[in-house]
């Protein structure tokens, strides 16, 4: 008896871990290009300045990369061509192959020293105002979905005493400091829009019964995870702004991970199972897959 019950458990056990899982139970990681980072102050800009190789520009292009990287939310997408697809309108934007591009702009840049002498001592402070601004665009629509600005601050003291003490020359860091805690206050605002819109991937082809979708293990998708699939809502004009929305969709089906396979997130694809009602296997850019 005691044996059988044992055996009873391990095949509840082996079924468990066999059995779909949801994607909602998960965090997919979505695909994000961080476009034009511009330096819109006249702070270092002399008459040999190079707006591409603008120092400040690469600095907060650097910060805001690995900020966003520590979060482990996001696939960070390289793109030369970035601006001048941005530049473009509706479907060119999908040519990026992100889910969200990030635009930003340092907006205010000041660098000041104040000297405060006493009898017998003396002070030296450098301080450091930046101010960034940031835009998050969905890559599908163009739609800039969230904007802000917000301001950070650094500064270092020094102090001598009977000409005793240390001596504050220039200060590089600061800029970096000042740029980082700006951002460091967009960034969460980032992570939550991106994170709380569903994330979305498509059909790509149907073969031998596979059908294969795009993202794959980089992104978090796993075998056996399951996805809902949706026919897409109609598409009407808001007579108010002029713009093109698309209604809710419908759920049709689930498609289940088998396998994935690709060098790079950009290549990668994912071959499922299906169930639920039948696709157009004419019409595939009618469905979209969603984790929610």
């Amino acid at each position: 008896m005691k044996q059988s019950i044992k055996t009873i458990v391990m095949v509840g056990l082996t079924l468990l871990i066999a059995a779909p899982t949801f994607a909602q139970d998960k965090t997919i990681k979505r695909k994000v290009a961080i476009g034009r980072f511009s330096n819109e102050t006249s702070y270092g800009k002399g008459i040999f300045y190079d707006k591409e190789n603008d120092p400040m520009r690469k600095q907060a292009l650097d910060i805001l990369s690995s900020k966003l990287a520590t979060s482990g939310k996001f696939i960070l997408l390289e793109r030369e061509d970035l601006d001048v697809l941005v530049a473009e309108k509706g479907a060119e934007m999908s040519k990026i192959g992100a889910d969200y591009i990030i635009l930003g702009s340092i907006t205010e840049f000041g660098r000041k020293n104040e000297g405060h002498e006493q009898v017998f001592s003396s002070t030296k402070t450098q301080t450091v105002e930046a101010g960034v601004s940031i835009r998050l665009v969905d890559a599908s629509s163009g739609l800039i979905i969230y904007s802000d600005e917000a301001k950070g601050y650094a500064e270092t003291t020094s102090k001598t005493t009977l000409g005793i003490g240390g001596t504050s020359g220039y200060d590089a860091t600061l800029s970096d400091k000042a740029i980082s805690m700006a951002l460091g206050q967009l960034v969460e605002n980032i992570i939550n829009k991106c994170m709380d819109a569903p994330w979305r991937s498509y059909i790509l082809d149907i073969q031998d019964g596979q059908y294969i979708i795009s993202g794959g293990a980089s992104q978090g998708l796993a075998v056996n995870d399951k996805f809902n699939v949706y026919q897409k809502g109609k598409s009407v004009k808001n007579p108010q702004t002029g713009m093109m929305i698309e209604l809710p969709g419908k759920q049709i089906g689930t498609v289940s991970v088998q396998m994935s396979i690709g060098d790079t997130p950009e290549t990668e694809i994912s071959f499922c199972s299906y169930t639920g009602e039948p696709l157009s296997a004419d019409n595939l850019a009618n469905y979209y897959i969603s984790d929610k």
